[in-house]
């Protein structure tokens, strides 16, 4: 997120535009907010490597709440907006994050969570009410305000540190190599990623999802440092949406699969009603696109889009034109990103065809931020490929497909949601005696977290019960987090060793166990 030349070159021109209100920041302003904050984030310390959070909703100075890190050398963490006081405190702790941003809508739980934070030195309130801050709280205009909006002296390259699953069930920091050099030289990934989307100084990128997400986050940090324009959605909404792509002639997007789906579930006059013909490329990510969606997507934007991408989390890009996608009608391109190897589990190449573990050369290396374990486990062991533990395979045309997840991590709309969690809170309940948690189809999200419980000795699962577990659950975590329905067991299926045969249960749920990369 760092404008560079741009912003002497073109300092009218929009840097972002926030969808709902309208409201314009040009690349002048953009650069002048970014240094402030960046002058800021010097004179309370952080230097090269320290790291910071931002914890807020989709609003007018998240950018440069994040710009402002990439242009001292420093790691910022966007945490998950929907998160409980105590999820947020242990990613602000884990992350070793020394300065908070948040706004006034989040700020309760912020503040609760701050609570708990004892190495946070800063907290810094969008749109704060300043009457009432504790003494180490401060607005976030006012206190950038203080400071001169141009660069600071010793400019470098900082980036995002952002948080996936781990094994245990908590979130991971995914920690990027930060060497030292001039914000303007990007990472590898990033310099990729732009070659490959076909991003261009005139493009106009439509961000429909949460910031704080790793996708929207390339996709905007790409588009401001080619000089672009952004549009930024406060929330998606699937005819606004359309009605964005005429209203500013977008040219790129990124979306996910459940984004695709709520557009093709709108009445066909209204799904109609807007010109989406400036529409060049668009990318999904996050979770696997059902094949019907992806089907009827191609039947409708086919005509007009250049090229899709699609993606899944760590399984880096698929590629094909629009030609390629009306001839394969719902299958997915090759794989572009890295080099792609299916192991057995002891790490040798299994026959095409058959199902193994999915390991890639990464286009630039990365660690699980102080957990050496987890980096050695997603890790070859010549260090040349790593995996997040998913389970495919490739056909003869060089197709990919994806069978299974070894970690059971859900994905709902997109959302990663780690079952670990819910499933300690439910055993911790009086009236249950073991649990699990996964995944199950639902046609618009991908997947819908289901909990299965067997019961405490004379205790009935009955409906009331699943009332008082899911009212417990809200207590503690977030929404997205929740099972949206609850069935129940006589007994878990555990091997002797104690450990949870979780597949005995999902696979009620999804036959095969089969989910296609389209």
């Amino acid at each position: 997120m760092y404008p560079g030349i741009h912003a002497a070159a073109n300092p009218q021109r929009a840097a972002f535009i926030m969808a709902n209100s309208g409201l314009e920041v040009s690349y002048a302003e953009f650069e002048a907010r970014s240094n402030r904050l960046a002058h800021l984030l010097r004179d309370q310390g952080l230097v090269h490597g320290d790291h910071y959070s931002v914890f807020m909703e989709n609003n007018d100075r998240y950018l440069e709440s994040c710009a402002a890190g990439e242009r001292t050398g420093l790691y910022y963490t966007c945490i998950n907006s929907y998160l409980t006081a105590d999820e947020v405190a242990y990613i602000i702790q884990n992350s070793e994050s020394q300065i908070l941003i948040t706004s006034r809508a989040k700020q309760e739980v912020a503040l609760a969570a701050a609570a708990q934070c004892p190495e946070l030195s800063l907290i810094l309130i969008v749109d704060a009410d300043s009457t009432s801050l504790p003494a180490n709280c401060r607005d976030f205009a006012e206190a950038c305000a203080e400071h001169p909006d141009s660069p600071i002296a010793d400019e470098q390259l900082g980036t995002s540190m952002l948080y996936s699953s781990g094994t245990t069930g908590r979130p991971k920091g995914i920690i990027r190599p930060l060497p030292v050099q001039p914000p303007a030289e990007s990472l590898p990934i990033f310099q990729f990623l732009g070659q490959l989307w076909g991003y261009q100084e005139d493009m106009v990128y439509l961000s429909p999802a949460p910031l704080y997400h790793s996708a929207p986050q390339a996709a905007v940090n790409l588009a401001l440092r080619i000089g672009g324009t952004v549009v930024i959605m406060e929330r998606f909404d699937a005819l606004e949406y359309l009605a964005l792509i005429e209203r500013y002639q977008v040219s790129h997007s990124q979306l996910v699969p459940t984004m695709f789906s709520r557009m093709l579930k709108l009445p066909e006059e209204d799904r109609n009603k807007y010109n989406l013909s400036s529409l060049r490329i668009a990318v999904h990510a996050a979770a696997p696109c059902p094949v019907m969606v992806k089907e009827q997507m191609i039947d409708w934007w086919g005509p007009i889009i250049h090229e899709y991408y699609g993606a899944t989390e760590g399984l880096g890009f698929a590629a094909c034109n629009t030609e390629e996608w009306l001839a394969h009608k719902g299958t997915v391109g090759k794989i572009v990103l890295g080099e792609l190897a299916v192991l057995d589990d002891d790490m040798q190449p299994v026959p095409m065809g058959e199902p193994g573990t999915l390991w890639f050369q990464t286009a630039t290396e990365f660690s699980y931020h102080n957990d050496p374990e987890k980096t050695a486990e997603s890790t070859s062991a010549d260090g040349s490929m790593t995996t997040v533990g998913d389970v495919g395979y490739v056909d003869a045309d060089g197709f990919l497909y994806l069978t299974d997840r070894k970690t059971f991590m859900i994905i709902s709309g997109g959302v990663n949601i780690y079952p670990q969690e819910c499933e300690d809170l439910l055993i911790s309940h009086p009236k249950v005696e073991d649990a699990a948690v996964f995944g199950v189809p639902n046609t618009d999200l991908g997947e819908e977290v289901k909990a299965v419980v067997q019961t405490a000795t004379g205790i009935t699962g009955d409906d009331a019960l699943t009332e008082e577990l899911l009212v417990y659950l809200s207590e503690h975590l977030s929404r997205q987090k929740i099972p949206r329905s609850v069935d129940y067991v006589t007994e878990m299926p555990r091997l002797p060793t104690g450990k949870l045969y979780k597949r005995l249960l999902r696979d009620k749920y999804w036959g095969d166990g089969q989910s296609r990369i389209v």
